[in-house]
């Protein structure tokens, strides 16, 4: 099984890594991390990852995932990327996404009348790209499979290993991981954060949100 995850400059980390860390314990799995070019390519949070094919060399995927991040940005311009993610998203058993990865998703015409999610601050924008936003962590629809924000990729991930492998496949990758998710701060979504907290992370993204429409709207026109 080919799983192949998408790379771009400026990804969220965390979105990739941890899909990556569930799905590379899928059974015969081979992982491959497909980018424009063999250089390095600059998270945002230092780490760098390695691709291990360019797009051209990249052999079908089975499971396709797309990250998210503010790199994004850059993504949906990048006119190889997106051919890369239309022609693998036409043929992959799993067409997937974390967090903002969603718009690659839809700028690339795949989430046309799909329920879907994202990060939850940017929810509303799925609609300019023909989904229909669904507040779950991890939603379905078809051989379509999103997560919401950043570490919602993890419980996406398990929950497409479920599908693939069996539940109690997915049980034991689990309880191998000590994924049993305990945070200090009950504080991880919309609806449980403290109004002063939400209020300030609103704040934090309202200019980023803005631009990124910008962005978003800019590259739908090309299309």
């Amino acid at each position: 099984m080919n799983i192949v995850f998408v790379l771009f400059p400026n990804l969220t980390q965390l979105d990739f890594t941890g899909p990556l860390q569930v799905l590379s314990r899928l059974p015969d799995a081979k992982v491959h991390l497909a980018a424009g070019s063999l250089d390095p390519v600059p998270t945002d949070a230092v780490l760098k990852l390695v691709p291990t094919c360019v797009f051209d060399d990249c052999p079908p995927a089975d499971v396709l995932c797309i990250p998210g991040g503010f790199g994004v940005d850059g993504a949906i311009r990048d006119p190889a990327l997106m051919a890369f993610v239309r022609e693998q998203g036409a043929q992959a058993k799993y067409v997937t996404s974390v967090c903002t990865g969603a718009f690659v998703l839809g700028a690339a015409g795949l989430l046309q009348g799909k329920r879907a999610t994202t990060h939850w601050a940017y929810h509303e924008g799925l609609k300019k790209v023909g989904a229909i936003p669904v507040k779950e962590r991890v939603v379905r629809d078809g051989n379509i499979l999103t997560g919401g924000g950043v570490t919602a990729g993890v419980d996406f991930a398990f929950t497409l290993m479920a599908e693939i492998a069996g539940a109690d496949h997915a049980r034991a990758v689990q309880l191998g991981l000590e994924y049993d998710p305990a945070p200090p701060f009950d504080a991880g979504s919309p609806d449980k954060a403290e109004p002063a907290t939400l209020d300030a992370i609103k704040n934090y993204y309202a200019p980023r949100i803005d631009a990124f429409a910008e962005v978003l709207d800019a590259a739908l026109e090309q299309t």
